[in-house]
Formats: structure tokens, C-alpha cells, sequence
């Protein structure tokens, strides 16, 4: 086994913890290895050995001729840690992002210059890039160094990718291709129902955003037109980082949670027109709510610079 493959196991384990706590994955739930190769890009190899550090540590159970599923209760001593690993890594993330977000950095650097001005060291500064690459602000140059990709710094272009949310989302609901997958909507009926279940503040904010974005780009994946669900894809990546500046707010998010319930009640009775009339709304009541706090956040940051 290769140190390539421990570390890139390590990191699955990371993930997967992650999507416990944020009840993507809940407690009893089956987990394959190929089903998460698939979700995480990987292949199967660092996926079996990742299973088995978390059979170790009690957080899956491995059942004979029936495979691994995720323990009906999570060690506390697991999740604690992971909160705090969790906490250091957003901690450089967040630092790197926020001086792209307020203009502290140029679009183009070497790791040699994040390594010191952060005094990151090499292994440290890898992470945090594949993480930008992963949330899609970040690509590796062709010849030498990363470049920094656009993403929305001003309060216009935030309300303007909301509004752009608005004009594609319900209307790619009434698309002549749009086709209801009971799968789909099962899937994002027990993730959203897991997340009013939750202990909330015990979850990483970052999940409980990734949880929020899944369900609106597997709904416009139903429109059967990708062109759709790649323009919500850019845009979802371009506002993230503005997001996560934001401090969390529970009380939102199980408002936001119940609002995608009500969507998705109205998609599983057939009722598509009412179900993108009830998008529309949910967006608009987002971008009144999100706007200012996210904004907030950022013009600090510049008046800090």
C-alpha cells in the first residue's frame, strides 16, 4: 500500500464522517464501495481501505455477506475529533479563500508563495488548493503555478446569480424533458427529513451547504437538458465561497429544509407548474435573506484589508 493511497484513504474517511454528521448518509444506511468511488471521483482501492479504519473505529459495521453500514450511533470521541480537524482545516481554507474574496492575493501564485506567506507547509498548501479545485475557484496552471477563477466579490453579483437561479430553475421544471425519478426524490426527501432531525451546531456549516446545493442541482438534473444543471453548477461554485463566510443560520436552514420538503411534496403528487411557482418563491425568499448577511461578511473583510 502506498503512502499516496493512506493519504488519499485518510481523506475519504474525512469525507464520509462528514456526510454522517450531516445526515447524507444516516445511521443503518448501506454504503458500497463503488457507490462511493463514484461520489468522491476515487477508485475502489482507497474506498476499502477507508472502510475499514472507520469499521475500526466503530462508525461502520460490516455485516457478513451484506457489506458495510454506517453504525446506528457515532462515537463520540469520533465526532469530536472530526469537528476539530474539521475546524483547522476550514480555518486555512477559509483564509485563503477570504483573501481572494477581498483582493489580498493576485490571480495567479506559486506554492512557494502560499507556503510562505502563510507559513503553510507543502502537504498543507496541497490540501487547501485541491480543496479550491474540488469548489471550483481554483485550477493548476499549465505550465507553472494555480490561478484563482472568478467568483462573486460584490453584492451586484450575488443578487445577480440569484436572480439568474430564478429564471433558470423553474423554468427547467417545465421543461417538455423534464421527467420525475421517485429514486431522486426519495433520496432528497430522506436527506432533507435527516437534517431537521440533526443536532445541528454538532455539523460542519460546510455540509449543511453542500446538503442545500445537492438538492437544488439534482432537481434541475430531472429537466433532462445538462445545459441546465452545468449553468447551475458555475454558479453555485461562484457564490460558495461568500456562503461560507456567512455565519450559519439554524433557524434558516430548517426553514430552508422545510421549504424543499414542501417542493418536493408537490413533485411527488405530479403537481410540476405549483412545484416551480414554489421554487421561484423559495429562491426569491433566499436571496432576501442571504444577500445582506453574506455581503456583511465580506465588506468587513475589505474594510480589514
Amino acid at each position: 500500500m502506498s503512502a499516496k493511497t493512506s493519504e488519499l484513504s485518510k481523506k475519504i474517511s474525512h469525507r464520509l464522517l462528514q456526510d454522517i454528521l450531516a445526515g447524507t448518509l444516516p445511521h443503518g444506511h448501506h454504503v458500497s464501495a463503488q457507490q462511493v468511488a463514484d461520489r468522491y471521483g476515487v477508485s475502489r482501492t482507497p474506498v476499502r481501505e477507508a472502510f475499514d479504519k472507520l469499521e475500526a473505529s466503530h462508525v461502520l459495521v460490516r455485516k457478513p455477506n451484506r457489506g458495510y453500514f454506517v453504525a446506528d450511533t457515532l462515537p463520540e470521541a469520533v465526532a469530536a475529533d472530526l469537528q476539530e480537524t474539521a475546524s483547522q482545516e476550514a480555518g486555512d481554507y477559509q483564509t485563503l479563500a477570504n483573501d481572494w474574496l477581498t483582493n489580498r492575493i493576485s490571480e495567479e501564485v506559486t506554492e512557494q508563495f502560499l507556503r510562505q506567506r502563510y507559513d503553510w507547509t507543502k502537504a498543507r498548501v496541497n490540501d487547501v488548493l485541491m480543496r479550491a479545485v474540488r469548489e471550483g475557484w481554483a485550477e493548476r496552471k499549465e505550465g507553472y503555478g494555480w490561478r484563482f477563477l472568478p467568483v462573486a466579490k460584490t453584492p451586484e453579483a450575488f443578487d445577480e446569480i440569484y436572480r439568474f437561479r430564478m429564471a433558470i430553475e423553474p423554468a427547467a421544471m417545465l421543461e417538455p424533458s423534464f421527467e420525475l425519478d421517485r429514486k431522486v426524490l426519495d433520496e432528497q426527501r430522506r436527506i432533507q427529513e435527516g437534517m431537521l432531525d440533526l443536532d445541528m451546531s454538532a455539523v460542519p456549516g460546510q455540509s449543511l451547504l453542500e446538503n442545500g446545493s445537492l438538492f437544488h442541482e439534482e432537481i434541475i438534473k430531472l429537466s433532462g437538458n445538462p445545459f441546465f444543471f452545468m449553468a447551475l453548477q458555475r454558479v453555485n461554485r461562484m457564490r460558495r465561497l461568500m456562503e461560507y463566510r456567512a455565519e450559519i443560520n439554524r433557524e434558516r436552514l430548517v426553514e430552508q429544509c422545510t421549504e424543499h420538503l414542501e417542493i418536493l411534496a408537490l413533485l411527488e403528487a405530479g403537481e410540476i407548474v405549483d412545484a416551480s411557482y414554489r421554487m421561484r418563491q423559495h429562491l426569491s425568499g433566499a436571496l432576501k435573506r442571504k444577500s445582506p448577511l453574506a455581503w456583511n461578511w465580506a465588506t468587513e473583510g475589505l474594510e480589514a484589508q
